[in-house]
């Protein structure tokens, strides 16, 4: 999901949202519902080559030094490569020594496949030597966290291993020309394997949320034979507002406090985003885990990515909480609530 406020260029072309402050019935689990089994046995990101720096998009756009990392807090972007390709490395470093047959189902969020036909997940399997189960799941930025919960559901149905990945080549989709775009976006994936141990005190997904506001489905679009769109100022208050929402009614669902929280890994919108929904969610900086600076956007990468980048040289104990939270184009939303 791309966040920064609307500029001149960019409402030149979207004329101001009539949508407000819409609402949607969010999804969630029933009351009293019993922690959904999972551990996260293997992480694994992937970034291109190609490095986008500010200094190249100030020139671009005529605008003063440090405007962009003001404004969204970017220093730089990867740039580069297709989506299969960066979801299989990162998939790859996920699966590390575990054994290829073990693993079930495979999902790949992400919307910005490479073929219209198959899914791209398909070509993901083949190239990590898979022969399982595979499917794209496209909920924009939200993707991962959306494609995380669906993996613990098919855990809870007799899957034993599920490799969840999030990908985007953000930057094939995006007008260079519009300020508004192509300063947030880079490319990049990551990966992580979700198993079932059967162990009732094990790692466990805890709490979940799930929605979409469809009256706001146009507020940040991209068509078949177009980039992307979007009203800048509305997406970025929603933003705000959907990323504590969600990650609350996930810790409301999960029966746990902001305090309890050991990692916050919200998706790498904007860090003007991020500190605010920080500071009303009561979760200090050293808790929560950010990329932007020299990531951008990389949309379903960003939040597998982030946690990758948390746990490089940082662990968790048995039974830490992490908070992922995703928010994005539909407008989507979703947060799990995962006991480590």
């Amino acid at each position: 999901m791309s966040q920064v406020e609307a500029t001149p260029q960019r409402d030149a072309i979207v004329p101001p949202t009539t949508v407000a402050d819409t609402r949607s019935r969010c999804f969630a689990p029933r009351p009293g519902a019993a922690p959904m089994l999972g551990t996260i046995r293997g992480l694994g990101a992937a970034l291109p080559d190609g490095v986008l720096a500010n200094p190249e998009l100030e020139r671009r756009f005529a605008l003063p030094p440090d405007w962009i990392v003001e404004r969204c807090g970017i220093n730089e972007r990867r740039t580069g490569g297709d989506v299969a390709s960066l979801a299989s490395e990162a998939a790859a470093r996920a699966l590390g020594d575990h054994a290829a047959d073990d693993v079930d189902l495979l999902i790949l969020a992400t919307s910005t496949s490479d073929v219209r036909l198959p899914a791209t997940a398909a070509d993901v399997a083949r190239r990590v030597g898979l022969g399982c189960a595979t499917f794209d799941l496209n909920a924009a930025c939200t993707g991962f966290v959306y494609a995380l919960l669906s993996a613990y559901g098919f855990l809870a149905i007799g899957a034993s291993n599920v490799l969840v990945v999030g990908a985007d080549v953000m930057t094939s989709i995006v007008d260079p020309a519009d300020c508004s775009t192509a300063i947030l976006f880079g490319d990049g994936a990551g990966a992580v394997l979700v198993s079932n141990d059967g162990r009732a005190d094990g790692s466990a997904l805890l709490g979940w949320h799930a929605s979409t506001e469809p009256a706001a489905y146009d507020l940040l679009c991209a068509r078949h034979d177009g980039p992307i769109v979007m009203d800048g100022r509305a997406v970025f208050r929603f933003a705000v507002r959907t990323m504590v929402e969600s990650a609350s009614r996930a810790m409301t669902a999960a029966g746990v406090t902001a305090d309890e929280i050991a990692l916050f890994v919200p998706h790498q919108a904007n860090t003007r985003i991020i500190a605010a929904g920080c500071e009303r969610l009561g979760i200090d900086a050293h808790r929560t885990a950010t990329t932007l600076a020299t990531t951008g956007n990389t949309s379903a990468a960003s939040v597998p990515i982030a946690l990758c980048a948390a746990l490089d040289g940082r662990d968790l104990t048995p039974g830490d909480l992490v908070l992922l939270t995703g928010f994005g184009a539909g407008m989507t939303a979703a947060t799990a609530v995962i006991r480590w």
